[in-house]
């Protein structure tokens, strides 16, 4: 599955806000609903962390490993649910500048079959139209 976007934002703006707790706390998830906690050892090797809720009032809590860490550029990371080990996929974050801007490429290998292709798809998608508002409203220094 693979989602291209432009954003009006330095790739170190993206960079940063997939990046760091702090900024993640403020966006993540797939609709509008809040993000619980953040948690970001961005480094290979590194773990991470996050809870979200839905508006339904589902909470998820999807964790994974940093395996390639390219500041600005590229982030790596397994994607794993909980309880479910067999579902672990990969998930690759590709930062390329542009004029006015930074094309956002997500990748998302090895998911386990068509429902679990559509429903990351969806989600996804929800994140970076969230991650995209995030950065036109964000008044944080570059």
């Amino acid at each position: 599955m693979t989602i291209v976007r432009r954003i009006k934002a330095p790739a170190a703006k993206v960079y940063a806000a997939i990046t760091e707790p702090t900024q993640m706390l403020l966006w993540w998830g797939p609709d509008a609903g809040p993000t619980l906690r953040a948690e970001a050892d961005v480094r290979p090797g590194g773990r991470f962390s996050i809870v979200f809720r839905l508006l339904n009032g589902d909470e998820h809590n999807p964790t994974g490993v940093y395996r390639e860490v390219v500041p600005d550029r590229k982030l790596v990371f397994t994607w794993e649910w909980p309880g479910m080990p067999e579902r672990e996929s990969l998930v690759t974050f590709l930062l390329e500048p542009f004029d006015g801007g930074t094309k956002l490429t997500l990748i998302h290998e090895n998911l386990p079959d068509e429902e679990a292709r559509e429903s990351h798809e969806a989600g996804w998608s929800g994140l970076i139209e969230k991650l995209i508002a995030f950065l036109g409203d964000a008044k944080w220094a570059s």
